[in-house]
């Protein structure tokens, strides 16, 4: 079931809290514990710069969350960082707020931005990416107002599609703030548009008075002090006249609901709108503004003491003119304090959307949304919930100390570094980290107390290739031998090397040293690529070259099961040039023989585990191909493990996805040894080792039965 729900908007003053409210109400029939989180807010001077929304549902539904925890950025925020550049700072830290309250809540229900920036393509995207990032089905409010139902609708066409090619799941539209007369024709537009879509629509229509601001809100907006009648501050003002005349023309343009602004030195004025809120043959007015900052005069005051009904008086520190613009153009909320508008906006909601339809919806959703910075944010989330020791044998490269900077700084692992301690230390310094309070530690294998042991135990094992003592001891101060050996005596949980170092100088050391786990017989490898929707796991890309049969049968049970611990669901597909039985060629023998033998391998090692081959990559991806070469399969259309002939075919596919589709390539992660060994490629940048930590940190957990 899905755990979150996203509500953005097509534009300003959708009557988006309308449709929050509304559906928070809902979740609570139909699930315990509800959450609400907004990514990004305006500081709202009217609620001492806090969000409405957030104190809306806070109070409304007692929710009991922290302030602070209920939002990612401020829009300044935001702006600020994205003008740096820090785009992937601001999603992590959104994915870190709305990640902390999945812990405590059943559904989470986020609302999207207010649309208040100049640019709405800005906060469109904005929405799209936070939607994506959060793996969240998206709810669309969109505004019926001041157009006509194919004007609205074609707004909603527009929206829905660039939703769709941006990778989000939408599952439902509703238009409110729909004019009465376009109720019938935006309805039979909507249900001629929602059979082709599969999406659930709903139109709910205006009402005026959650259009209109209380006097309440007003005083808020233009910081008036309210003088009397602060218990009828929930009334609604339905028009504002700025009282500059003469009593016989202002007593015409009251009506019911006018909010009178007037300076605080005219009496007459005063005094003629109390008697008019006491008459019978007048309507009532909602209130009165003094403006300039003017308190009445004292005899006035005691006559306005004596009315028996209080009407709402204010004082306000501005002139008439600009406290008349400041209430003209304020946009009304729907505030915790207004209960009359909550109720009225709850009563809508349930009256034009069908509850139970949309929560059976929302809720059964299930979003296969997997974007790169999910992937990334999650696997530093698995990796520090059982911290590992890691070992960084290039303790003075720039890049492996800038990473175990951020490592530490997000208690994500343990680390030692190997190396010359006064370079290490000199690198430090000169890069400005800063490494105080953390569990780093530098260690040199040239004098390390465990010289002596780790030549032993090397001699030990590789003395039938002729190694002498002395040989063993030059070659254990080797930092990819001792950082491997450090692995082996459990004096670090795994390692991770190759920013300056071959692949054969980081692999080498553990193919003699930690070996092959019982029942395997090669070590492989997989990237993780990271798509704009999805991870897919690819192997082997790296390590072998051209794999035999019972090799490649190997490879693909333990790439599923690398997939299956990073929490993909494995769908196995043996490539090749020819899908199924019609191929011919040593090539795709192999290909099928290797299926066969993987499959009798799963039996063994991963009971139900889908695997298909040979298969053309189309056919593994594509559903449309798939229902034409394999329509009776489980995996094509829908494989998620690829599993490549050989070496030349895999690194070359991986790097053109990686280059042409704009992927993130986590990798390559090696398996098949006793205890993680990972190899970096020369070229990776900082976040890449980060990553590549994570997995091996997720991946020495699983060995001991934590992942």
């Amino acid at each position: 079931m899905a755990n979150t729900l996203y509500i953005t908007a097509t534009r300003p003053r959708s009557g988006k809290s309308v449709i929050s409210l509304g559906v928070m109400e809902m979740l609570f029939r139909r699930v315990e514990r509800v959450g609400f989180f907004r990514p990004i807010i305006k500081s709202d001077p009217q609620t001492d710069g806090q969000d409405n929304d957030i104190r809306l549902m806070s109070s409304y539904f007692g929710l009991g969350i922290p302030y602070e925890k209920m939002y990612g950025y401020t829009m300044a925020e935001a702006i600020d960082l994205l003008s740096q550049g820090k785009d992937e700072e601001l999603i992590e830290g959104i994915l870190a707020k709305h990640s902390a309250l999945e812990q405590i809540y059943d559904f989470i229900l986020c609302e999207g931005t207010d649309y208040d920036t100049s640019e709405a393509a800005f906060d469109f995207d904005l929405n799209s990416v936070i939607a994506r990032n959060l793996g969240s089905p998206v709810l669309l409010s969109a505004n019926g107002q001041d157009r006509t139902p194919e004007e609205a609708l074609k707004t909603i066409e527009l929206t829905i599609e660039s939703l769709c090619d941006r990778s989000c799941n939408v599952v439902g539209t509703i238009v409110n703030r729909v004019p009465e007369q376009f109720m019938g024709e935006m309805n039979r537009l909507l249900r001629e548009r929602e059979a082709t879509r599969n999406l659930l629509t709903y139109v709910i229509p205006e009402e005026l008075t959650l259009g209109l601001p209380s006097v309440g809100e007003i005083a808020r907006a233009i910081g008036a002090k309210v003088l009397y009648g602060e218990s009828h501050l929930n009334r609604h003002v339905y028009s504002c006249t700025v009282a500059a005349m003469q009593l016989r023309n202002l007593l015409t343009r009251i009506e019911h609901g006018t909010l009178i602004v007037t300076p605080g030195d005219r009496a007459d004025v005063i005094l003629a709108c109390l008697a008019t809120a006491s008459s019978e043959s007048f309507p009532n007015i909602a209130g009165i503004v003094l403006s300039g900052g003017l308190m009445p005069e004292e005899p006035i005051i005691k006559l306005i003491e004596g009315f028996p009904r209080k009407v709402p008086i204010m004082v306000a520190p501005e002139d008439t003119f600009p406290t008349a613009r400041a209430i003209d153009n304020l946009y009304p909320n729907l505030t915790p304090d207004n209960d009359r508008k909550i109720t009225r906006a709850l009563a809508l909601f349930d009256k034009h959307v069908n509850t139970r339809e949309l929560s059976d919806k929302i809720i059964t959703t299930r979003t296969t949304v997997v974007t790169p910075k999910m992937f990334e944010y999650d696997i530093l989330q698995r990796a520090r919930a059982n911290k590992q020791h890691i070992v960084l044998p290039e303790g003075d490269e720039p890049r492996i100390l800038r990473a175990a900077e951020m490592l530490l700084r997000r208690e994500v692992v343990d680390i030692t570094l190997l190396g010359d301690v006064k370079e290490v230390e000199k690198q430090i310094s000169a890069l400005g980290l800063r490494f105080s309070g953390s569990n780093l530690q530098i260690v040199d294998p040239r004098d390390s107390e465990w010289l002596d042991d780790f030549a032993q135990i090397y001699h030990g094992l590789r003395k039938h290739k002729g190694i002498t003592m002395s040989n063993a001891r030059d070659t254990v101060t080797d930092v990819s031998y001792f950082g491997t050996l450090m692995v082996h005596k459990g004096l670090a949980d795994a390692m991770v090397s190759g920013a300056v170092h071959t692949t054969g100088a980081t692999i080498r050391p553990a193919f003699e040293i930690i070996k092959t786990k019982p029942g395997f017989t090669i070590v492989s490898s997989v990237f993780f690529m990271c798509l704009a929707d999805r991870v897919l796991v690819y192997g082997d890309c790296a390590v072998n070259p051209n794999p035999t049969a019972a090799q490649l049968a190997e490879i693909a049970i333990t790439s599923a099961q690398t997939a299956k611990t990073f929490g993909v669901e494995p769908r196995v597909a043996m490539l090749s040039y020819s899908t199924g039985e019609s191929g011919v060629g040593e090539d795709v023998v192999r290909v099928r023989e290797a299926t066969d033998l993987a499959k009798k391998l799963a039996d063994e090692k991963f009971p139900g585990l889908a695997i298909e081959g040979p298969i053309q990559y189309d056919a593994a991806v594509d559903m449309a191909v798939a229902k034409t070469k394999m329509p009776n399969s489980e995996v094509a259309g829908k494989a998620t493990v690829f599993i490549f002939p050989d070496l030349n075919t895999g690194n070359n596919t991986y790097k053109a996805v990686q280059r042409s589709a704009n992927a993130v390539a986590v990798g390559p992660v090696l398996q098949g040894l006793n205890h993680p060994v990972n190899d970096l490629s020369r070229g990776c940048t900082v976040p890449d080792i980060l990553n590549t930590v994570a997995i091996t940190a997720i991946q020495a957990q699983a060995e001991k039965g934590l992942a």
